[in-house]
């Protein structure tokens, strides 16, 4: 079953040149989203700049902001998930630079009743600044220790897929989720401030939902441009609410995109 009409929603926070390789990563794309919406958890103007350069190359591009008051991921997310119309959304991150049949994959890949997990690749934070989006290929880069992850990094003649309902490799830098599943659960809970786990607290309530994860490597590929690691003042909560939605089989969470949705109404 091929979906036809997917959202791409790439989530960014002051990384203006990581995501001018995501963009261009997105522009060489064998099949074209619907939209492209950067949610923008209170990016400098620099972002802004980014994004309007590349509006006119890419269609139907839209910047969604809203203050930097902390670290609000699952805040803006849930406002691009609300501003979307496509019945299917993937969601990107905005340093992980897809390969040119990302969202050809993805369309590929989504069936009822499941949600897509595909993995990520990784290039070497030394490396970044010599990294061309659509140059040498990663296998070149791999053998030159410029990255690793090589089983996730290629596209295979055939992939490998899996349905679970597993914990380990949650990852929220490359999901396909049903739009309607999105809505049903509530989308992301907004008590997740500060960074981690906010993709497990989704996966997992989309699994008491009834929703299986079809967890695939060597499809839907993206190379994550390392960098330095984020402040996680915040994870011990963050835990302490993954734990409850476990223990409780969770699957709306009370503050989440509902809260947008009455205003795109």
């Amino acid at each position: 079953m091929a979906v036809a009409e997917i959202s791409l929603i790439i989530s960014t926070y002051n990384q203006p040149v990581a995501l001018k390789h995501v963009l261009a990563g997105v522009a060489l794309q064998t099949q074209t989203p619907r939209e492209i919406l950067i949610a923008d958890d209170g990016s400098e103007g620099t972002v802004a700049r980014v994004v309007k350069d590349w509006s006119h190359r890419l269609p139907k591009l839209e910047h969604v902001w809203h203050e930097d008051r902390g670290f609000r991921k699952t805040v803006i997310l849930n406002e691009a998930i609300a501003r979307a119309h496509g019945d299917y959304i993937v969601l990107l991150d905005g340093d992980c630079v897809p390969h040119p049949r990302f969202i050809e994959d993805h369309a590929n890949l989504g069936e009822p009743d499941c949600w897509v997990q595909g993995r990520r690749s990784f290039i070497n934070e030394s490396s970044v600044a010599n990294y061309a989006t659509g140059g040498s290929g990663f296998i070149s880069w791999w053998l030159c220790a410029r990255a690793s992850g090589l089983f996730k990094g290629i596209r295979w003649p055939i992939p490998w897929i899996r349905r679970d309902y597993g914990q380990r490799g949650i990852i929220g830098c490359n999901m396909g989720i049903w739009r309607e599943d999105l809505i049903s659960i509530n989308g992301f809970n907004e008590e997740f401030e500060g960074w981690g786990l906010e993709d497990s607290d989704l996966g997992n309530r989309l699994y008491h939902l009834g929703r299986a994860r079809k967890l695939v490597y060597g499809r839907a590929i993206i190379h994550h441009l390392n960098h330095g690691q984020l402040p996680r003042n915040r994870l011990s909560e963050n835990q302490s609410r993954l734990r409850l939605v476990l223990d409780q089989k969770v699957v709306e969470c009370t503050q989440g995109l509902r809260n947008h949705l009455d205003s795109e109404a």
